[in-house]
């Protein structure tokens, strides 16, 4: 949570100006990913929470989250950097931050994602990052 705090403030964004769901409503025993009849049993309900809101924007975090939204198989290496559609809402994939705990690499490129949605939401962009 920590770390995307961090990420969120770097973009100029309050975290209480930023609406975050989870696919699952419960977290699964351990560290494991969630079952592909976890995340189903959870669909449901996280398509009416983004109905309900109407986002502007849906920034997908990590490959769980952008899968289930644009049922896809295709890895976060490919989805990553560009906007997808769903439902008529631009989302935009990028990698989860407990990833980032264990690739601390990749945070430049959470950075790079986190400056294309910048530019969309028009904030100013920065080359530093979180």
């Amino acid at each position: 949570g920590q770390l995307l705090d961090r990420v969120i403030a770097a973009m100029g964004l309050r975290r209480q100006g930023v609406y975050i769901w989870n696919v699952l409503k419960c977290r699964p025993p351990g560290t494991r990913l969630p079952l592909p009849d976890e995340v189903t049993s959870c669909a449901e309900y996280l398509d009416f929470q983004i109905d309900l809101l109407q986002p502007k924007y849906i920034c997908a975090l990590g490959a769980v989250a952008a899968r289930r939204l644009l049922d896809t198989p295709l890895s976060m290496g490919r989805l990553r950097g560009k906007f997808h559609d769903y439902r008529g809402i631009p989302l935009l994939c990028t990698y989860h931050p407990a990833y980032l705990l264990r690739n601390p690499a990749a945070k430049k490129d959470v950075w790079e994602d986190m400056q294309i949605l910048m530019r969309e939401l028009g904030l100013k962009t920065c080359e530093r990052g979180a």
